[in-house]
């Protein structure tokens, strides 16, 4: 069975469960997961595109104005997929849903009148990826590595954040991924904030870029800080803690285990470290999948981890945080940003190696 018909038949065994005679997806992220990387978003500030798809047990449909639907067909080749479409005028107000839907209860991937919410059901399909998905998370993996890289290494003093992050989003869409999270923090503003919108302020010494890059609707997280010159004493300390603390967590991500299981492996390691209560200051990470994190993983998560999944942990301590997005596999996980040439930290786990990326220090 091909990566489609995979999904198609997780959306009917859903339906099955549920006892649901159709499933409506509205969020962009699911329209990009049951349609194996299309894009129904116009504007990237929403969660929804301009599309949805209904799946029943007769038929799989994509509801689409006449605005979007030639792009969408000829671009995307939705139409050739196996969905029918059917497409209203913009100006009209006709309800297309309600016209395909069968008898009976049907579900949203998002709260609509008269809709079962079944978006945690989702979610669970949507972080459970194909092995096709394996591959192109690699390749959206590796882009991401060489744009903040690239970005990273033109950062310089006197520049702004803002233009930090425009060089950030630039090396972005050269290689066609969209930076949906662009964060960027120089000097005090990486002590204080752990998601620090770019400012106007002007970077003397130290600075931190966070992105989380987008294509084929799948997303990649990595985090990079630069520093001119030595590191101060106490931040070379934390930046080797933070490593140990990532490192466990990425040991700890095994199939089978679960989630709340491999938190609690994170917080005795920021315990272990001297820093005990640094997990409380900012979320450690989770899942990833078509949204950033699928969701956040939390001392009580009860979730099942999988051979196949992505996952992106970013411990955090005042001042420091590593990230990148690992995929689960039957032996240890494999790093999916790593960086080519950026300087590593090495922290070694019942002997193993494991590699997490140091603050690159400049002149």
């Amino acid at each position: 069975m091909d990566e489609f018909e995979t999904k198609q038949e997780r959306i009917r065994r859903l339906l099955r469960e549920r006892d649901l005679a159709g499933l409506h997806l509205r969020r962009a992220s699911s329209f990009a997961w049951a349609t194996c990387g299309a894009t129904s978003q116009v504007n990237w500030a929403s969660s929804y595109g301009e599309a949805s798809l209904l799946v029943t047990a007769r038929g799989r449909y994509l509801i689409s104005n006449n605005i979007e639907a030639p792009r969408l067909k000829d671009e995307e080749g939705l139409e050739a997929q196996g969905w029918e479409m059917r497409i209203t005028p913009w100006h009209e107000s006709r309800n297309a849903l309600q016209e395909l839907l069968p008898p009976g209860p049907f579900g949203s991937d998002d709260p609509e009148a008269g809709a079962r919410d079944v978006s945690a059901d989702v979610s669970l399909l949507r972080a459970e990826l194909t092995p096709e998905e394996g591959q192109r998370f690699r390749e959206l993996g590796r882009l991401c590595a060489q744009a903040i890289s690239a970005a990273a290494r033109a950062v310089r003093p006197g520049q702004s954040e803002r233009e930090i992050a425009a060089a950030l989003s630039g090396e972005c869409e050269r290689r066609g991924i969209q930076a949906i999270v662009n964060l960027v923090a120089s000097d005090e503003r990486v002590y204080r904030f752990r998601h620090p919108l770019p400012s106007a302020k002007i970077l003397g010494q130290y600075a931190m870029l966070v992105l989380c890059g987008r294509k084929w609707g799948l997303v990649c997280s990595v985090t990079r800080l630069v520093h001119f010159g030595k590191l101060p004493g106490e931040l070379a300390q934390k930046q080797e803690a933070t490593a140990r603390v990532d490192a466990r967590l990425i040991q700890a991500t095994r199939p089978a285990r679960a989630l709340g299981e491999v938190f609690g492996q994170g917080v005795a390691a920021y315990r272990e470290v001297g820093f005990p209560d640094e997990w409380r200051r900012h979320h450690q990470g989770g899942p990833a999948g078509y949204e950033p994190r699928e969701w956040l993983a939390r001392p009580d998560s009860p979730e099942i981890i999988r051979s196949g999944q992505a996952f992106a942990w970013n411990p955090s301590i005042e001042g420091t945080k590593m990230e990148d997005t690992i995929l689960v596999g039957p032996g240890e996980a494999e790093i999916l940003t790593a960086t080519p040439g950026w300087p590593t930290i090495e922290v070694r786990l019942d002997g193993h190696a494991i590699q997490r990326p140091a603050i690159l220090e400049m002149t």
